[in-house]
């Protein structure tokens, strides 16, 4: 997306990004942890894509980019994908959900509400679930994931994985965890933009990203609070946190050569 400068002059403008994670279990196939863009967007931007939102974001709006090509270039077959887990329904994270038309989409029951009252909007677009996706909806449990309430674990998933609710950005926003042999590592989606938010000592927003965040959030103050909850994760408790949108931290987990 749009090329940004970081706060920290060590660290080289970079183009902030919308990534996706994939995941291959031994009974469930391949989970797609968020969708990112699509083919239709890149296809037919004008149609399926706010224009303000384009301007504002500038997506590359490559196809190589799309999740779909890059699990076909990881030497996977699409159709293998069963399950999509998604953070939001924002047009950034969602799009994708058409090039995966047979897999399960898991979400928080208060997101899909949300996105079906208020779209077509900036921020949902009715085009991403128009070929019926096949719905997992969840509520919070009473269940404490390291002092995070409400997880809920995800039906025909393993145990390995969990949404856990970190509303504020959306109404029914959550972060996506998934264990990985000893450790956890939780995809925040947009519950913070910028990896310094999460510093222990001196922590501080992105000003350009923090606008962003500001306009967009639906509850300030439990946006907020989520984001203390996710510094204490990362620094008590040694979970792996990462956000849908730095591309510094996305570069510290997925290297380019």
């Amino acid at each position: 997306m749009r090329t940004i400068d970081a706060t920290d002059d060590s660290l080289p403008a970079a183009a902030a990004v919308c990534h996706a994670l994939l995941v291959e279990t031994p009974a469930s196939g391949l989970v797609l942890v968020e969708a990112g863009l699509g083919q239709d967007d890149v296809a037919r931007p004008g149609e399926l894509l706010d224009p303000e939102w384009t301007q504002a974001v500038e997506p590359a709006l490559r196809p190589a980019e799309t999740a779909v090509r890059q699990v076909a270039a990881l030497g996977y077959d699409p159709a293998d994908v069963r399950h999509i887990v998604l953070t939001h329904l924002d047009v950034d994270h969602s799009g994708g959900l058409p090039d995966f038309p047979r897999a399960r989409v898991h979400v928080m029951a208060a997101e899909l509400e949300a996105a079906l009252e208020e779209a077509p909007s900036r921020r949902y677009r009715p085009g991403h679930w128009a070929h019926g996706p096949l719905w997992e909806t969840y509520h919070p449990t009473g269940e404490s994931w390291y002092g995070m309430a409400g997880a809920v674990p995800l039906n025909g998933l393993p145990p390995e994985f969990l949404l856990v609710p970190l509303g504020g950005h959306t109404r029914g926003h959550a972060g996506v965890a998934v264990r990985n042999g000893t450790g956890w590592l939780l995809h925040a989606g947009d519950a913070y933009f910028y990896h310094r938010e999460l510093d222990e000592k001196g922590p501080e927003v992105h000003p350009l990203m923090d606008i962003l965040q500001n306009s967009s959030q639906v509850d300030a103050e439990l946006r907020l609070a989520n984001r203390e909850r996710l510094r204490a994760l990362r620094h008590e408790h040694g979970v792996d946190v990462i956000s849908a949108h730095d591309p510094w931290e996305f570069a510290r987990h997925a290297p380019r050569t």
